[in-house]
């Protein structure tokens, strides 16, 4: 099955109308959702309870046809709650695989940073790998799996912050609003008379396509070129992050090759073969803000880094 670009754009455009069922406004949000599907890439969402965080991975698994995990994090958490464990069978004498909610296409991981790091860490082999190691012996997860991480940043007791290695995993970190007031007013008029939990196959989300479908989509983004000037440019910008004099740690060098991946995606969902510098532009906040670390002094100021970035971004030469 092979996809031309505007084939894309047309299933994002699907998948859009689909989710839109469902939740109100949180455009920005979808897009970059659509972004980290096809250039296969991790989300972590931010934002306070109640903002749909979670009812908005359930709509996008189901607009996509895949099979939707969740995991709800807690203190007592252990890491075979995640990967599951090799049982003993009695009746064959035999140690059995009972496998854990990692195995899914998509995996909600709902307020990752209330448990700890042990716990924590056992996403990292399945983020980077697409695999799961158990007493030795490797199993495989799906190729389309995806991780979608939610945590509240108002909570300061009872919560373990991601370690930098982890949150590298991560291809954005995504900051939730609260909606417009006529976003809201929407929100109130369309679930206010409805009662019990909200499915969103009951607001008419179908799925549009499926895992052979986004694979076909990822794969057309090598229909898309980037030119030597934008690849100098990504560069550029990540090198500067580790001369700035507000930031005690810089970028790394995955960042910069995401950075570039997520730009060919950008580019594929609005049906262009090649990337222009909106592109990195419109991704260097979500790519770069976890990324980085304020200098003691920039946090005494009160420094904001996705202020911060976006300096960078103006301060940094572009292609013309």
């Amino acid at each position: 099955m092979t996809m031309s670009l505007q084939d894309v754009r047309s299933l994002a455009d699907a998948i859009r109308a689909e989710i839109a069922k469902a939740i109100v406004g949180q455009d920005d949000m979808v897009d970059m959702l659509l972004v980290a599907l096809l250039s296969e890439g991790h989300v972590l969402m931010e934002g306070p309870p109640g903002t749909a965080k979670t009812f908005l991975a359930n709509a996008f698994a189901t607009a996509l046809g895949l099979d939707f995990g969740r995991i709800q994090f807690t203190p007592d958490l252990l890491p075979g709650d995640i990967l599951g464990s090799n049982l003993f069978n009695f009746q064959t004498s035999q140690f059995t695989l009972t496998r854990g909610p990692i195995f899914c296409d998509l995996l909600l991981a709902d307020e990752i940073n209330r448990t700890p790091p042990k716990t924590q860490a056992a996403l990292l082999e399945a983020m980077q790998e697409r695999r799961v190691t158990l007493d030795g012996e490797t199993h495989r997860l799906p190729e389309r799996f995806m991780v979608v991480a939610t945590q509240n940043p108002i909570e300061n007791q009872g919560v373990y912050p991601l370690p930098e290695a982890q949150l590298d995993r991560f291809l954005f970190k995504l900051l939730v609003p609260y909606p417009a007031e006529a976003e809201e007013a929407r929100i109130v008029a369309t679930y206010g008379q409805r009662s019990g939990p909200q499915r969103p196959a009951d607001l008419g989300v179908v799925a549009v396509t499926n895992a052979a479908g986004i694979g076909a989509a990822s794969a057309a983004l090598a229909q898309v070129t980037v030119a030597d000037e934008i690849t100098s440019y990504v560069v550029r910008l990540v090198r500067a992050t580790r001369d700035h004099a507000e930031l005690t740690v810089g970028a790394s060098p995955r960042a910069a090759v995401l950075l570039a991946g997520a730009a060919r995606a950008r580019a594929a969902l609005e049906g262009r073969d090649y990337v222009i510098p909106d592109d990195v532009k419109a991704l260097a906040v979500p790519v770069l803000r976890h990324r980085l670390t304020l200098s003691p002094a920039a946090e005494i100021e009160g420094r904001d880094m996705e202020t911060l970035v976006a300096e960078l971004v103006e301060s940094t030469e572009a292609p013309r």
